[in-house]
């Protein structure tokens, strides 16, 4: 097989163009995506090649495109399901956490519950409000549900067909704000990515920056602009988190910043920090700090750019470890 050079939402939509030809079992669902393909495209061509049984369009109740995967499920299908934005998604939360993440617990152990929910998150589009919302704690607390986000193409599709193939639900966040900037190779065919892996974006030795979907790039972007040697680690799959490849890098550089777009007060970063503070204290040379989105509402795309983290905020965050 060789490679394509894809966008991040092409890759996606390649995976369930895949995904669907490997397994009879696996379907689609949600909201527009069937005869329009989406309303970022990532589901195009599908209806069209595997029918209106297996890419249905479902009414606008997240709650319902939800509880009827349940019963998919329970059916012995593979469903897929788009909620069509983050913030959308929070009806369905009581389907989630009520019923979807106890199935395996539920059934002491003897049932497998493969539904995959993918969402688009995040800011940075000039969207209304609750278009752009980073929900990802809610799903990683939720016990029993597995949570990606990619920020490549390739780990897009990667992680998206590990999240079908699963056992257990999994929750897939995509950046939309990457959705056609992010541009690079990606397998043609079958391709996986192991859920629990995290992926050093770039070595470095005086630094470690953690980051996750679109966030990447700015810790990317940041590292240009930075006199000294910055190591980016992309955790690609929060839950489970691969926790020895973030403190490997952290006991090399002895300096953590942690970078996410979801509020601060207990946003998984504040999960990160923990993990070093309790594993990793005796190899830092100075605190864990956070770039973070702030405690309100994501704000109207006036003034988004102020929320979001940015090269400037993460910069500073690095500089100022090495300033004592």
């Amino acid at each position: 097989m060789g490679e394509l050079t894809l966008t991040l939402v092409e890759a996606v939509n390649d995976a369930l163009h895949v995904e669907l030809e490997r397994d009879a079992n696996v379907l689609v669902l949600g909201e527009d995506v069937g005869r329009a393909g989406g309303v970022f495209r990532a589901t195009a061509g599908l209806r069209e090649r595997f029918g209106a049984d297996r890419c249905i369009d479902t009414p606008l109740s997240e709650a319902g495109i939800l509880g009827g995967a349940i019963g998919l499920c329970l059916a012995g299908w593979r469903p897929v399901v788009e909620m069509q934005y983050d913030a959308f998604s929070y009806p369905s939360l009581n389907q989630l956490i009520t019923h979807v993440g106890r199935y395996r617990w539920r059934s002491g152990g003897r049932m497998e519950f493969p539904l995959t929910i993918r969402m688009p998150y995040g800011g940075g589009v000039r969207a209304p409000e609750l278009h752009d919302d980073s929900p990802e704690t809610y799903y990683v607390h939720t016990p029993g549900i597995k949570v990606a986000i990619p920020a490549t193409p390739a780990d897009a599709k990667g992680l998206l067909a590990a999240a079908i193939r699963d056992p257990d639900p999994v929750v897939v966040l995509e950046p939309k704000l990457v959705y056609r900037t992010a541009r690079g190779e990606v397998p043609e065919g079958e391709h996986v990515v192991p859920l629990g892996k995290a992926r050093v974006a770039r070595e470095g030795g005086d630094v470690t920056l953690i980051a996750y979907g679109a966030m990447v790039a700015v810790c990317e972007r940041a590292a240009d602009e930075l006199d000294v040697s910055c190591e980016i680690v992309d955790v690609r799959s929060l839950r489970p988190l691969a926790e020895d490849a973030i403190l490997a890098s952290v006991a090399k550089t002895g300096r953590a910043v942690i970078v996410h777009e979801a509020p601060r007060t207990v946003g998984f970063g504040a999960e990160l920090a923990a993990l070093i503070a309790e594993r990793a204290i005796f190899d830092l040379q100075g605190p864990v700090l956070r770039v973070t989105g702030y405690d309100v509402p994501y704000p109207y795309w006036t003034i988004e750019d102020a929320y979001m983290p940015s090269v400037e905020r993460v910069t500073a965050a690095v500089r100022s470890l090495f300033a004592a």
